[in-house]
């Protein structure tokens, strides 16, 4: 087999990319700012909160679990979700050393 675009760029690169894509809904974005802002598990307040429908919040949700920046525990027929705190601390470390390598310079170019 022929290499893929991917094998061109480093694990962290593609890491960056991967998470970056998930950040890139504006739906993912809420869920994750009212998981942060409840700072507890939930589990069907997101329909009433977001006012999408279960079926296209099930998705977004399985797309966050899927990188690891939130975890779920089912408890009878429904499943509650939370931050999970080691890996957003990854995330946002894998970021800041992104934005800490710009020098801080006055000009650009």
């Amino acid at each position: 087999m022929g290499v893929t675009k991917t094998d061109l760029f480093t694990e962290k690169q593609n890491e960056l990319a991967k998470i970056a894509k998930v950040f890139a809904h504006p739906a993912r974005v809420a869920i994750l700012e009212y998981l942060i802002q409840s700072n507890t598990c939930i589990n069907g307040d997101l329909v009433q909160e977001l006012g999408l429908a279960q079926a296209t919040i099930s998705q977004h949700l399985r797309e966050l679990k899927d990188i690891g920046l939130i975890k779920g525990s089912i408890e009878g027929v429904s499943v509650n979700y939370c931050i999970d705190p080691i890996r957003w601390v990854e995330v946002q470390n894998l970021f800041q050393e992104l934005f800490d390598g710009f020098p801080k310079i006055s000009g650009c170019c």
